[in-house]
């Protein structure tokens, strides 16, 4: 393995020169330090999604929340409305959470240290380790899923993730160094990033473009992406349910909060039944319900196939609204159904299933 200020004075030069532009970042070598909240933004969102997905978010978060204070303001439904299409509806919680806590305990300005932030709720060891090292520049250990792959193929790491966790962190943590003065300690971690996600791909890596070629183990070996190792994930269990498409003479679309906690916990959506092998279906309210098709919807641990009845009937216990407004606020399974029965593209009509 090659010396590791060799690899660090190398990859912090090519980072100089090919540092990707994003709304959250401040460029290498600028004295200007990022905003800690809106570093702490984007590592929340992106800790589900990616970079072209999670910008638009940011940008509209940012521009209706501009600090953590006005963020720790809003009302839990329109957060979490904003949040529809980010996935894991439990961190918009906890993003509401760590703000309000950040407001109210800390007069609206982030801790400064690791264990400051990981102290608010919701902040996990990644999220403070890129918070304090990008935004108050602290000797960070940070280890995202980019890091781990990086390290895995360095040092040619033959244990399989999520195994091998410990042992890429220890690896990433021998990279954190003074060795470069006027170096800020978020520029070490993002270029790890940055390299991760452009260069040292999870598939065909382009190894002739990396920076740091002539220190990789893996690539010395001719098997570079076939790093890290994994362990074949169990397939899927499949999940079956209901949901009810009910609207009123004018067209409103009737909603109903989900309990607080559990899947998209707290959230509008459409009534549903509970999703098992074999669910317990009996429609919120009596109308002639009529078949409309199926949707599929992939969850992290589960497949998810509902059948999608609509009718049209008055229900005091629903939450109303218009067809354009639940498109916007519902979660993408529920989205999916509400298209379903819109005729809208995108949607399977009975007898037809979606992919």
């Amino acid at each position: 393995m090659t010396a590791v200020p060799e690899i660090r004075a190398a990859l912090l030069t090519w980072y100089d020169r090919q540092a990707r532009s994003l709304p959250w970042r401040t460029p290498p070598g600028s004295p200007a330090r990022p905003d800690p909240y809106r570093v702490w933004l984007s590592e929340v969102m992106l800790q589900q999604t990616t970079v072209p997905h999670a910008t638009p978010y940011f940008l509209e978060f940012t521009a209706r929340w501009p600090t953590v204070s006005d963020l720790a303001a809003a009302p839990d439904g329109e957060l979490m409305a904003a949040w529809a299409g980010l996935g894991y509806y439990a961190r918009a919680r906890n993003l509401l959470a760590c703000a309000r806590a950040v407001a109210a305990d800390h007069g609206g300005v982030f801790p400064d240290t690791e264990a400051g932030l990981r102290a608010l709720p919701g902040v996990g060891p990644y999220t403070a380790a890129a918070v304090a090292a990008i935004a108050f520049d602290r000797p960070a250990n940070v280890v995202d899923g980019n890091v781990e792959r990086v390290m895995a193929r360095w040092f040619a790491v033959e244990t399989p993730l999520p195994a091998a966790k410990p042992e890429l962190t220890a690896l990433a943590a021998g990279f954190v160094a003074d060795d470069r003065p006027g170096a800020r300690h978020g520029d070490w971690a993002q270029a790890l990033m940055d390299l991760g996600a452009t260069i040292c791909r999870p598939r065909s890596p382009a190894c002739e473009a990396c920076p740091v070629a002539f220190g990789c183990a893996a690539r010395a070996g001719g098997a570079a992406a076939t790093y890290p190792r994994k362990v074949r994930k169990a397939d899927r269990p499949r999940r079956r349910g209901v949901v009810w498409v009910l609207r009123d003479a004018g067209g409103r679309v009737a909603l109903v909060q989900r309990p607080g906690k559990g899947l998209l916990g707290g959230m509008l959506g459409l009534p549903t039944s509970d999703w098992s092998e074999a669910p317990d279906a009996s429609p919120p309210v009596a109308a002639d319900w009529r078949a409309l098709g199926e949707i599929e919807h992939v969850f992290t641990h589960f497949h998810l196939t509902l059948e999608v009845r609509g009718a049209t009937a008055d229900w005091p216990d629903a939450v109303w609204t218009t067809l354009e407004d639940a498109a916007r606020a519902l979660p993408s399974v529920f989205r999916k159904a509400l298209l379903l029965s819109s005729g809208r593209p995108g949607s399977r009509r009975a007898g037809r299933r979606s992919a």
